[in-house]
């Protein structure tokens, strides 16, 4: 009788970690918690889920960068110093926003579909 290893090997893990990492970023709680700091820094002021107030609705800022593997990182920047020219307001710069924030929020903005 011979015995096989059920063990994941370096690749294996990496893919079960990515899984893991896409299914928690579309859970509920994630959401939640992106609300709940788009709340606390007030982005809500100026932008919505699907319309658009003084600033793009974030389903439009979504579709923007679908597809862009740099939305991330561009997204960040933009939220801590802010986006100018970008219609005829601009989006002031946000320093007390954490890296770690802004990208919760940025990645709970971009899992919005269309």
């Amino acid at each position: 009788m011979s015995f096989r290893s059920n063990r994941v090997g370096p690749q294996g893990t990496a893919v079960a970690f990515l899984l893991a990492l896409a299914f928690l970023s579309s859970s509920p709680v994630f959401a939640q918690d992106a609300q709940a700091l788009l709340h606390k820094y007030k982005c809500y002021m100026c932008h919505a889920d699907k319309e658009s107030k003084t600033g793009p609705a974030y389903v439009d800022v979504a579709a923007r960068y679908r597809g862009n593997s740099e939305a991330l990182a561009t997204l960040t920047t933009a939220v801590r110093r802010g986006e100018y020219g970008a219609g005829p307001w601009h989006m002031p710069p946000h320093p007390e926003v954490s890296d770690a924030d802004a990208r919760k929020m940025i990645r709970y903005i971009l899992s919005l579909p269309q």
